[in-house]
């Protein structure tokens, strides 16, 4: 009786057309040739292909079958899904088609390792998985109502990314930074804080170019607010200034999906003939905030107006020389909010190292601690957040 179950699981199974792109799943693949078993395989055969699935499920760092069943079905990405995250209403025929499937799902979420088991007659040891209860019907309901905060594909499993190939790929180990993390420069992080809370409203959100010294928390400020807001739906895509002539490739890509995008350009300079350089102010002019409801763009750079420029740029023959040194400088007033992070004073440097050095539990003399903090600063040549950083990290 049991076997006859199994082998109506198994052709349910191939029935899937929402979700058929689970059966290439790892797990589910393997489930799936160990159920087609069931009716005809010799023991050893059973035997083996039940052993692979659950090293798929172990290999997936799970122990849980119906955890895995919720994850994969949680983030697959499909036809529907896609529907409903650009805003628009699935058909009548799809959902009945959802709702089917999840009913097959919901069965393989269900299975035991008795169950599966009872199709092999063997009295030897078999490794088992956990089997626990989910709901998925009820949680695949709430997921895509809250779709823009959950995202489906790479973008639920993932909130760093980075461009490889022309691909948006996920950041396998991403930068954990928090603004907690990050001492000084309270209004300089409000201010991005409250841009991208705009953004994630749906309001008016300004492109922003984050300027100054290296080593005082451009980039760490970004990568904080994205990792305190990614919860609420907020992503960030890392081009490289060579890419930026795919950014308008990445916004049709990114346009119909429900979360919200950071496209972060770390870094950024450019030479005068950089064609690099006319993409961006192309970009900028086209006013990607308008234009892509769900996209901006931070960039940084350790210079105030971004193209590095000669002396004989503005002794040049160019007739219109003044328009064109007026089109190098305005690159950067074409973001909408620009801020400025500026070196920290001796006390504001000292004032950093004593909160990280409180914050990592070291005990200390005061005065020696400042004056060691102060000759790390003199041999690295500047005050910087990042100098106090690593000098902290120095004495742990």
């Amino acid at each position: 009786m049991m076997n006859e179950c199994l082998n109506e699981l198994y052709l349910k199974l191939n029935s899937l057309c929402i979700f058929r792109a689970l059966l290439y799943d790892s797990v589910i693949s393997r489930l799936v040739k160990y159920l087609k078993s069931v009716e005809n395989a010799d023991t050893t055969e059973k035997i083996s292909l039940y052993s692979d699935f659950v090293s798929a499920l172990y290999s997936n760092n799970k122990v849980s079958l119906a955890r895995h069943i919720h994850t994969v079905v949680g983030n697959n990405e499909n036809v529907y899904v896609k529907i409903i995250g650009s805003g628009k209403s699935g058909s009548p025929t799809m959902k009945k088609c959802v709702d089917a499937e999840l009913e097959i799902l919901q069965s393989v979420a269900d299975l035991t390792p008795a169950e599966l088991q009872s199709a092999i007659d063997w009295n030897g040891f078999l490794p088992v998985f956990k089997a626990e209860k989910v709901d998925l019907a009820n949680d695949y309901a709430k997921r895509t109502k809250n779709i823009g905060k959950y995202g489906y594909g790479i973008y639920a499993k993932n909130h760093m990314f980075r461009i490889d190939n022309g691909k948006i790929v996920p950041v396998l180990h991403p930068d954990e930074t928090m603004l907690s993390d990050l001492i000084g420069y309270e209004r300089e992080k409000k201010t991005v804080l409250d841009n991208t809370k705009a953004l994630l409203e749906s309001k008016p959100a300004a492109n922003i170019l984050l300027t100054g010294d290296a080593g005082t928390g451009k980039s760490s400020t970004v990568k904080a607010v994205v990792n305190e807001l990614y919860k609420e739906g907020l992503r960030i895509i890392e081009v490289r200034k060579e890419q930026l002539r795919e950014i308008s490739v990445i916004l049709d890509e990114l346009s119909d999906n429900p979360l919200k995008f950071i496209l972060f350009i770390d870094d950024l300079s450019f030479q005068k003939d950089d064609d690099n350089f006319s993409a961006l102010k192309a970009i900028l002019e086209g006013s990607v905030s308008a234009k892509s409801k769900n996209v901006v763009i931070y960039a940084t750079s350790n210079r105030r107006h971004l193209v590095k420029e000669k002396f004989s740029d503005r002794e040049g023959d160019d007739v219109h020389f003044n328009d064109t040194i007026q089109e190098i400088i305005s690159l950067s007033d074409r973001f909408g909010i620009h801020i400025t992070f500026n070196k920290p004073n001796k006390e504001t440097y000292l004032d950093i190292v004593r909160s990280l050095a409180n914050k990592k539990g070291i005990k200390y003399n005061s005065d020696e601690l400042e004056r060691k903090a102060e000759q790390f600063a003199l041999e690295k040549g500047s005050r910087s957040a990042r100098a106090a950083k690593q000098f902290v990290e120095s004495i742990i």
